[in-house]
């Protein structure tokens, strides 16, 4: 059971990356678009 757990942990790792850049790439596209339809910089 040991060797499962540590494998769930070990796994479980790149899904939250990828989620947490996933919600980083949608606010950022979302305030892009929002900058580039109010025509200003996004800088």
């Amino acid at each position: 059971m040991t060797t499962f757990w540590l494998t769930v942990y070990i796994l479980i790792w790149p899904v939250i990356t990828a989620g947490t850049l996933g919600v980083i790439v949608r606010a950022f596209y979302r305030e892009w678009r929002q900058a580039r339809d109010e025509g200003r910089d996004m800088i």
